[in-house]
């Protein structure tokens, strides 16, 4: 396939491999930002090709998996009122909650309904005059544009039975509650590719500037990867710290315009709280006062729901790079895709899900069992 067999072709991926090798000197700690990037890695056999002296770190990117158990819990408690129809993308459905997951909540007669588009989800709204249909807006920066745009086709329909229950994370201010931790190891980013095809890359010089580290906008291929690593060697080996785009091929340096502009229309910013992280100021997105009738927090006068994280899982502490998945002792024994302890190995994106699938770890994991 034009535009993708490229960038997985085995004789540029060796000589790749071999440039990094030629050029590394120094250990190094890279944290790949985005969950589809992880998985990439994994699923390629990439880490094992890597130089010794190169540790690759899983970050916080993905949505589903930081979505705290507060969020899914309100959205549990919207799905069993009667009057309500609660859509949500089909990785959202397995992930627990405090107590039990919407796929739960359904088999118990809530009316939980999977879409794969927020479009749909207004269709059910039109289809169903009655009822309330509210859509559980999850995402990162790139699922932003297609969900603000279901709040202005529903205004534009003068809809009055959708909402969005929000709980949208934006990437730049995770990088820099991972730099300012005093325990981080992270010496260098690999930047989400499709993230900032939405957003640019403006927002990383500061963070690049501030903290001293190499930032590398980065694709989701084998030979995306690699290049991008071999750009964040190349700068910490001679002491850079430089946003640059290897992802030039999709990723604009202003990002696209028009699905910032629906952003900025519908989505103000707002503090989140993130799974396994905690709060980090100004990270998410919320939904403006101006369009406060599709606000599901703000229509169902939802209060704030403060839950403890499972003690056991150490979803937050792999998110923030500090372990790897095949660290957890529940890794691949009570926690599995059958019956996931925590959001990592629930989601398609999640670190856990990659390195039970893909990594040779877990099949030392069953072996010591």
């Amino acid at each position: 396939m034009k535009y993708l067999s490229e960038y997985r072709d085995l004789t540029l991926v060796t000589e790749l491999v071999e440039d990094i090798k030629a050029i590394t000197t120094k250990s190094w700690t890279i944290m790949e930002v985005c969950g589809g990037q992880t998985h990439s890695l994994v699923k390629n056999g990439l880490l094992e090709m890597l130089p010794n002296e190169i540790t690759m770190v899983h970050g916080p990117g993905c949505p589903v998996c930081v979505t705290p158990i507060s969020i899914i819990d309100e959205a549990i408690m919207l799905s069993k009122k009667s009057e309500v129809i609660l859509c949500s993308f089909g990785d959202m459905l397995r992930v627990p909650g405090s107590d039990k997951s919407l796929l739960e909540a359904k088999s118990e007669g809530a009316d939980v309904r999977m879409v794969y588009s927020p479009l749909d989800a207004v269709r059910l709204a039109k289809d169903n005059p009655d009822r309330e249909v509210v859509f559980f807006a999850v995402g990162f920066e790139t699922t932003a544009p297609a969900n603000a745009l279901s709040v202005i086709q529903a205004n534009k329909s003068r809809l009055k039975n959708y909402s969005i229950l929000a709980s949208h994370v934006l990437v730049p201010p995770a990088m820099e509650a991972i730099l300012s931790d005093p325990e981080t190891t992270v010496n260098a980013f690999l930047a989400a590719g499709h993230v900032c095809a939405i957003m640019g890359i403006d927002e990383y010089y500061p963070i690049a500037e501030k903290y001293k580290v190499p930032i590398v906008v980065t694709g989701f291929e084998p030979v995306d990867l690699l290049q991008g690593i071999y750009m964040t060697v190349k700068q910490l080996e001679v002491g850079e710290s430089k946003v640059e785009n290897q992802y030039a091929r999709v990723v604009q340096r202003e990002g696209n315009l028009l699905a910032k502009d629906v952003i900025d229309k519908v989505f103000e910013v707002s503090d989140r709280d993130w799974r396994g992280i905690g709060t980090i100021p100004s990270s998410g997105w919320e939904v403006s006062n101006r369009f406060q009738q599709y606000n599901a927090r703000k229509k169902f006068h939802l209060q704030p729901i403060e839950v403890k994280e499972n003690q056991n899982c150490m979803a937050g502490e792999i998110m923030k790079g500090k372990k790897k998945p095949f660290d957890c002792p529940l890794f691949g024994k009570a926690c599995n895709p059958e019956h996931p302890q925590g959001a990592p190995m629930v989601s398609s994106e999640g670190s856990c899900a990659a390195y039970y699938h893909y990594s040779n770890s877990n099949n030392m994991v069953a072996e010591n069992n």
